[in-house]
């Protein structure tokens, strides 16, 4: 019998999932593989959607042709990461940020299709980021810190699960 903490915790499997598999992919059960985005040209198969790999004939032809979880957001205008740009320094290098911030998107879409860009908009002297995850959100205001500087606050909604990041800096 097991007497250490570490032992008898060790041994303890509630909560976890059976399968190993992503917490994304319990989303997208029963969705028949391959499966192709007409928009973005995503590809879902082995339970994820990935971008940019090459994709066979054999595999377009079996896919089935529909839109990503990343092109339905974006379309329907949801979001769960919010970015709110201030300050003076913003103000001036506002196509500096815009590029950094495209960037920031662009590289984490490599990977993971599903994390993007919903709108970029500017209202009097804020930039306001809305993107399709958290995470992203919060990778573009700790990019933008350590590109620019300035100062980052984050914000989790439990009511809704989005993020609030207020990045600013004045001079």
């Amino acid at each position: 019998m097991p007497t250490k903490k570490g032992l008898i915790r060790s041994l303890s499997r509630r909560g976890t999932r059976s399968d190993q598999s992503p917490p994304v992919a319990t989303k997208s059960r029963g969705l028949r593989e391959p499966r192709a985005c007409e928009r973005c040209g995503a590809v879902y198969s082995r339970k994820t959607w990935r971008q940019g790999r090459p994709v066979t004939g054999a595999l377009l032809d079996r896919a089935v042709w529909t839109v990503c979880p990343g092109c339905r957001q974006v379309g329907t205008g949801e979001y769960f990461g919010r970015v709110l740009i201030r300050g003076a320094y913003a103000t001036v290098n506002d196509a500096l940020i815009r590029a950094r911030t495209q960037n920031v998107a662009e590289r984490a879409r490599f990977t993971q299709p599903e994390r993007r860009i919903v709108s970029m908009e500017r209202s009097g002297d804020t930039l306001e980021v809305l993107t399709t995850s958290q995470k992203l959100a919060h990778r573009i205001a700790r990019e933008l810190q350590k590109a620019f500087r300035g100062r980052v606050s984050y914000s989790w909604s439990d009511r809704d699960g989005t993020l609030q990041a207020i990045w600013e800096r004045e001079r």
